[in-house]
């Protein structure tokens, strides 16, 4: 009997080694059964330095032998809620998300959160931080206040006209920081306002009209390099590019250029590689059951006709 005994335990005992050694390999073609899938959703990606952070964090995702499911909701609140329900449903471990509204993504990450799902927010903060595990973005307000301090060093005062994306906090702390700096000289004055969401297409017919409404116009802070861009087609358009100043955020490839040839004043550059890299690294902690920071701010510099040389044109930092 008790041989009988020892033989049936011995062949439980291999039965279950061979369960486990079932379970745990895979025997996809593919070698994919057990890849983490991670979820991204963009703003937009009609924006090259989204595309870069994206490239960032799925570089680090499938160098972990993981999935990057990447989504644009092309400036949509209702598309974006969405998508990350779609997210969601395909089983994504992690969330990035980069809000179009940052007080109307809510709902989004109320979804993660029942879902049991954590989520980085990353280039623009969200209204309530604590639906999200972090958040990496630049130090916004100083990158505002960046382009204010060079121009009360190279100008005595001026007329402003504003391009901003108000549904963006990184784009409100840009503006804010560049207006605190500013006040308390009384020899600048913003003239013009105009929403335009951080878009090429949409900033250049907006610059034109302010620039036909108030002629005087001799600076221009944008929230970011596309609508920079925007707002000097426009100026050539009426030839007015050679005297009114051009602030951006960014440090695009073709913004440096333009500063390199005095068609654009000046940057505050950010990096959309370290954004990608350090939101893609912290995730990893987070599987691994590790602390991470609530939110991290990297600093931007400027970047102007002064201290650019043609080396510097290429590329992001």
């Amino acid at each position: 009997m008790r041989k009988i005994f020892f033989a049936v335990t011995i062949a439980l005992s291999l039965m279950a080694a061979g369960f486990y050694h079932f379970v745990t390999t895979d025997y996809s073609a593919r070698q994919n059964e057990h890849r983490r899938k991670l979820g991204a959703v963009y703003m937009t990606l009609n924006n090259p330095f989204y595309e870069v952070i994206d490239e960032e964090i799925r570089t680090v995702v499938e160098n972990h032998g993981d999935i990057l499911i990447s989504r644009d909701p092309a400036l949509s609140v209702e598309k974006q809620l969405e998508e990350i329900q779609n997210l969601i449903d395909a089983e994504v471990e992690l969330i990035f998300i980069n809000p179009v509204d940052w007080t109307k993504v809510e709902p989004a990450l109320e979804l993660a959160r029942a879902a049991k799902i954590p989520v980085i927010a990353i280039d623009t903060n969200v209204e309530d931080d604590t639906l999200v595990n972090c958040t990496v973005v630049s130090d916004n307000y100083s990158a505002g206040v960046q382009c204010a301090e060079h121009l009360l060093k190279n100008s005595s005062g001026g007329k402003i006209a504003l391009l901003k994306h108000s549904q963006a906090r990184s784009s409100i702390d840009r503006i804010q920081g560049f207006l605190d700096k500013i006040s308390a000289n009384k020899n600048f004055e913003v003239v013009a306002q105009a929403e335009c969401f951080g878009q090429l297409e949409i900033a250049m017919p907006a610059m034109e009209n302010m620039i036909d409404a108030h002629p005087e116009i001799n600076i221009v802070m944008a929230l970011n390099d596309p609508a920079a861009m925007g707002a000097i087609a426009a100026l050539q358009n009426v030839n007015r590019l050679g005297d009114v100043k051009v602030y951006g955020v960014d440090g695009v490839p073709e913004t440096k250029e333009m500063i390199f040839s005095r068609r654009m004043t000046a940057t505050a550059g950010q990096s959309p590689r370290k954004i990608g890299r350090i939101a893609a690294d912290r995730a990893y902690k987070i599987f691994d059951g590790k602390s991470v920071e609530k939110i991290i701010k990297l600093p931007t510099h400027l970047i102007s006709s002064e201290n650019i040389s043609s080396t510097d044109i290429d590329g992001w930092n």
